[in-house]
């Protein structure tokens, strides 16, 4: 399903949209340029889950945990990992054991590991504010 949205708030409102539908141990895999609004949509959707903390971009730490919503919210960022293997090294089952949603961008770079997740990819639309988000369900055999 395509969405286009035309400023960072409609961004947000989409995932707002998201997080109020989405269950338990459902992981999102992102793709999309750098500034595309990976972390603007992921701040929709932890305040569609209820989360009103401050939602930033998890680069330098490559996750951040927030609580106190109907479900925990696990923002990952992908963009330094070089492989799979390391999002195994920092705790991904544990993150998943814990019934929330993991929110992974640059999920390209671990794709391998995100076989049952929904994909979200936003790219940029013909004007500067402009995206279009593109929601995928999997093709497995449903969530966990």
């Amino acid at each position: 399903m395509d969405y286009y949205t035309h400023s960072e708030r409609e961004t947000e409102a989409v995932g707002r949209a998201v997080g109020q539908a989405i269950p338990p141990h459902t992981v999102i895999a992102f793709t999309g340029d750098l500034g595309a609004g990976k972390t603007a949509f992921t701040r929709g959707l932890a305040r569609g889950l209820g989360i009103r903390d401050r939602v930033t971009s998890p680069t330098f730490t490559i996750v951040n945990e927030y609580e106190g919503g109907r479900l925990p919210l696990f923002h990952f960022d992908m963009y330094r990992l070089e492989s799979s293997d390391e999002l195994f090294d920092i705790g991904w089952e544990d993150y998943l054991a814990r019934g929330g949603v993991c929110a992974v961008e640059w999920s390209e770079k671990v794709a391998d590991a995100l076989t049952d997740a929904i994909r979200i990819d936003i790219r940029r639309g013909a004007g500067e504010e402009e995206r279009i988000i593109t929601i995928t369900e999997p093709d497995g055999e449903g969530r966990k």
